[in-house]
């Protein structure tokens, strides 16, 4: 009989152990899983931010401003206006004093 109720303690005992692993490691799942979303969701905000500031480039390159268009050339593509002389400037400073 007491061979019965001790073999009945252990499976409790040995199921209750089995629940609080089980808990424990979904508690640390569903930690993992919030900072995982945390860090995409700061992703996403960066991303939106960069979409917005490229649609603005794009609204002002389709709004036909020759201004822009002109800034653009000389910027990234290095274009200058006919008779325009290219002046680099050396920024090591190694002129005399």
């Amino acid at each position: 009989m007491k061979k019965k109720i001790l073999i009945k303690k252990l499976v409790i005992i040995g199921f209750a152990i089995f629940f609080v692993c089980s808990y424990v490691r979904q508690f640390m799942t569903m930690n993992r899983i919030k900072e995982e979303i945390s860090s995409k969701q700061t992703q996403l905000e960066e991303i939106k931010q960069k979409n917005e500031r490229l649609q603005d480039e794009v609204d002002k390159i389709n709004s036909g401003s020759d201004d822009y268009l002109e800034k653009l050339a000389r910027e990234r593509l290095g274009m200058i206006k006919p008779g325009e002389k290219v002046v680099n400037s050396d920024d090591k400073g190694t002129g005399s004093n």
